[in-house]
């Protein structure tokens, strides 16, 4: 098992400890309860998941009352020390977005955000990636990420 040192957990996955999806969010929560340390989320992956959630308010997923407690939730695992901000130098992680693009997303077809989260846990020398997301999991296995299952 990776630790969390050594795991990038992309936001989409890392959004359904906060924002219920039937199965994710039971695999999410179990693998969760079982890492110890803090889990590095980048500015950008920070923003994609207060988006998603204040998007589910929008599209009905969420009311009023547990959007707020899910943003709450979100925020307190910062400030209990489960969730910690990424020191990234972006310029690094674009250019390596923009290399990873070019060698695999004609063969992959991987969107753009999936491509920088994967740069990003380059730059971050992680080890290990979790996601849900089958292009994502082939990028990352394809410049040598081993694929965190849940």
């Amino acid at each position: 098992m990776a630790t969390a040192e050594q795991a990038y957990v992309d936001p989409s996955a890392l959004a359904c400890l906060y924002l219920h999806q039937v199965d994710k969010s039971r695999r999410m929560t179990a693998w969760r309860a079982g890492l110890k340390g803090a889990l590095q989320v980048t500015h950008h992956g920070r923003v994609e998941i207060v988006n998603t959630l204040c998007r589910a308010r929008f599209v009905g997923d969420l009311d009023e009352p547990a959007c707020l407690e899910a943003l709450e939730d979100f925020e307190a695992d910062f400030i209990a020390g489960r969730l910690e901000q990424a020191d990234l130098l972006w310029s690094g992680a674009l250019n390596r977005a923009a290399e990873l693009s070019r060698q695999h997303t004609p063969v992959l077809g991987t969107r753009g955000a999936d491509v920088l989260h994967v740069a990003c846990a380059l730059e971050l020398k992680r080890s290990h990636f979790l996601t849900f997301d089958d292009r994502q999991r082939k990028l990352a296995a394809a410049v040598g990420l081993k694929p965190i299952s849940v």
